[in-house]
């Protein structure tokens, strides 16, 4: 009898909700407390991601937007083609 779980893997990301695999491509939170030029959007986000940002930057003394701002610029350029 074969196990329906075979061959599966839990080291290699999450799925997209389309199947495919993602993989985590981010780096961890004192990395993304770097600078970069930014321009000012209205974005609504998830009260309990805002609250992860903040304890973050708290942690590494820098503004919670700059590392929202990284995790974006950071997705951006590994998709970007």
């Amino acid at each position: 009898m074969s196990n329906k779980n075979d061959g599966y893997t839990d080291d290699l990301g999450e799925l997209d909700g389309l199947g495919r695999t993602v993989i985590d491509f981010l780096p961890p939170p004192e990395v993304l407390a770097g600078n970069d030029r930014a321009v000012k959007v209205t974005l609504m986000l998830a009260e309990d991601s805002v609250e992860f940002f903040k304890r973050q930057a708290a942690k590494y003394d820098v503004p919670y937007q700059r590392l929202i701002r990284n995790v974006v610029s950071g997705y951006a350029r590994r998709y970007a083609e």
